[in-house]
């Protein structure tokens, strides 16, 4: 997976989540702060210091209009090596987060996403004090995924949470119970659409295998609340399969690679995708092609 589809997967995340984030990290400001008013998520990069400086993957920040006070929620997602993380160039980014925004709550947090475990910790705080007088002091929330149990959220309420229970710690033969019950909380917590959407987020970052896949079926065919979703599992898998087969196909036929094809194909509903493949042999072109694929998007 790319840097760039990375950034977007976990950017769509919260766009599609902004209160169940909040709700997992800073629950006590729904207790404090009275209801939410509004969500704005402030489209903005933050400075750069130096043009190589692109080790915050991620740059979040969602405004949460309470009925007592403004909280400025910002994430930031760090997957790189964690002796690339700098508390000092955080610093920097939340002191211009605080110039634009001075009357909100501004609450720094840092997501490590990296299926590690470390020996020492990152720097949490920087302080300076003299003579009973503080001239600095900042911390920020860590958050940092492999230090959660994947098993303790199982029955998590909280969709978010779910989702990535795939980047929690767990050992080796709980695998599959990991993947089921995120699966699970995604189809029971949203809706249809949503649900579509992030099972592919679920495979992407759990790297469920095609016999992983047809194990979750069998295991989830046998319960009547999960019936429906072991058969939408196994219609992803043939779908997943002829685009696969399709791939191959036209990359030999047009001498392009598999991966721009599919790129292409992505999105595109399985009957389209079945079509596709009855009228392999009536294109002249690549081109001809993309315009259908680009028409029947538009249809769809």
């Amino acid at each position: 997976m790319t840097q760039e589809s990375h950034d977007h997967n976990f950017k769509n995340l919260l766009l599609d989540f902004p209160t169940q984030a909040l709700e997992w990290i800073l629950p006590d400001t729904l207790n404090q702060f009275g209801s939410i008013q509004d969500i704005i998520f402030i489209r903005q990069e933050p400075k750069k210091y130096k043009l190589s400086d692109s080790h915050l993957a991620l740059d979040m920040p969602i405004l949460f209009n309470f009925e007592k006070r403004q909280v400025l929620l910002w994430l930031v997602e760090f997957q790189e090596e964690k002796y690339k993380f700098s508390i000092y160039r955080l610093l920097h980014y939340t002191t211009d987060m605080k110039e634009a925004f001075p009357n909100a709550l501004l609450i720094p947090t840092v997501l490590f996403t990296d299926r590690v475990k470390w020996r020492k910790d990152v720097e949490r705080e920087l302080h300076s004090s003299f003579n009973n007088r503080t001239f600095l002091h900042f911390e920020y929330v860590k958050i940092k995924l492999f230090d959660y149990n994947a098993r303790d959220y199982y029955n998590s309420n909280n969709p978010l949470v779910r989702i990535l229970l795939p980047k929690m710690n767990y050992r080796s033969e709980e695998r599959g119970q990991v993947i089921r019950e995120a699966y699970k909380g995604l189809y029971q917590l949203t809706n249809s659409a949503l649900f579509e959407k992030y099972t592919d987020f679920i495979d992407a970052y759990a790297e469920v295998s095609e016999d992983e896949r047809e194990c979750l079926y069998h295991e989830l065919i046998e319960h009547k609340e999960t019936s429906m979703l072991a058969q939408y599992i196994r219609d992803k898998g043939i779908h997943q399969g002829q685009m696969g087969l399709l791939c191959k196909q036209f990359s030999r036929k047009f001498n392009i690679a598999p991966e721009m094809f599919a790129y292409h194909l992505k999105n595109l509903n399985p009957n389209a995708v079945t079509e596709l493949g009855e009228r392999i042999f009536e294109w002249e072109s690549f081109e001809q092609i993309k315009e259908w694929i680009k028409s029947r998007k538009t249809e769809q």
